[in-house]
């Protein structure tokens, strides 16, 4: 795996625990990258899950990159 490669999937690992914690915290930084206010026309407190389903899958990918 190259740098640049390695570089990015460590970003996406990063951005996923993001939105994982966009889920839990409320804060003006983690708000702004909340996927379900970004996507969503009238984001609810109930719509937040939406943010650590999409942290987990970008998580699990980026983990699966490291190891194959």
């Amino acid at each position: 795996m190259g740098s640049m490669d390695f570089e990015l999937t460590i970003a996406g690992i990063a951005y996923g625990v993001l939105l994982i914690a966009a889920t839990f915290i409320n804060n003006r930084v983690v708000e702004s990258f909340r996927l379900d206010v970004i996507f969503m026309k009238q984001p609810t407190p109930s719509t937040r899950i939406v943010n650590l389903v999409a942290g987990l899958a970008i998580i699990g990918y980026n983990v699966y990159t490291l190891v194959k």
